[in-house]
């Protein structure tokens, strides 16, 4: 039996291809999740998984936290907006229309180039919505079966989320150091911001959604060290000056 998947973290998840894109109208048709498919993670995502995600925070919801359109899951770079979310018999099913600004600009470029080839999805496992299913005909001894997440973000990305972990697996240990460091120094001038924010009320919740996935990323970082002890993560977080799991619990992220 596998071990339970954190249903308090945010995690990341690649999508698939891009179907349509206009160049008059700047929106691009692409999926961002299947359904029925394993994938590296060992989940299979049920139909119906973003359906009360969609009616409470979709495009057509009356919700000011809709889902986002983002360039690498980076709340501080938003690219545009999503026009329709729909699952299909295949999967999520996304239309989004690209923003004015230089980051939109840059990006659409990026998908004309073919630079941006795929999608990624930001979201959060729900309790009793993820159940471990015995398949001893698995290489993994079973699937993971996702019924439902709680959705945040669609992502345009460079590579998918799932080969981030094959990318930290082949870094030379001093790149890893500095992908640490990198990330750390993120963590503190996000939590910074957040601690600001919240005093004023306001753009709280980017700053939260960024530190969710900085986490997502350092535990990413601790997975793959917990094999091999090259990169002494704790010591070089301590030097932070603050208990970073302790926040993340405290922040529940």
């Amino acid at each position: 039996m596998k071990n339970m998947k954190s249903t308090t973290t945010y995690s990341t998840k690649s999508g698939f291809e891009i179907k349509e894109m206009n160049a008059e109208t700047r929106k691009v048709k692409m999926y961002l999740a299947k359904f029925d498919n394993m994938d590296s993670d060992g989940d299979i995502i049920r139909k119906g998984a973003f359906k009360k995600s969609i009616q409470e925070h979709g495009p057509n919801s009356a919700s000011n936290r809709k889902i986002a359109f983002l360039r690498h899951h980076d709340w501080q770079q938003p690219i545009g907006k999503f026009l329709e979310l729909t699952e299909d018999d295949y999967g999520l099913l996304a239309v989004a229309e690209m923003g004015r600004s230089s980051l939109a600009e840059d990006a659409w470029k990026d998908y004309e180039d073919g630079i941006i080839r795929e999608h990624s999805i930001g979201f959060q496992y729900m309790k009793d919505k993820i159940k471990f299913i015995e398949d001893d005909n698995l290489p993994m001894g079973g699937y993971w079966e996702v019924t439902e997440v709680k959705l945040y973000e669609g992502s345009a990305v460079t590579f998918g989320a799932n080969d981030m972990t094959n990318v930290i697996a082949v870094m030379k240990s001093e790149e890893k150091e500095t992908f640490l460091n990198q990330l750390t120094l993120s963590f503190n001038n996000t939590l910074k911001a957040l601690v600001e924010r919240r005093e004023s009320s306001e753009g709280a919740f980017e700053y939260e959604m960024k530190l969710k996935y900085i986490n997502s990323q350092l535990v990413q970082l601790a997975t793959t060290e917990s094999k091999n002890h090259s990169v002494k993560t704790e010591p070089l977080l301590k030097e932070t000056g603050f208990d970073w799991l302790s926040v993340v619990s405290k922040i529940n992220v």
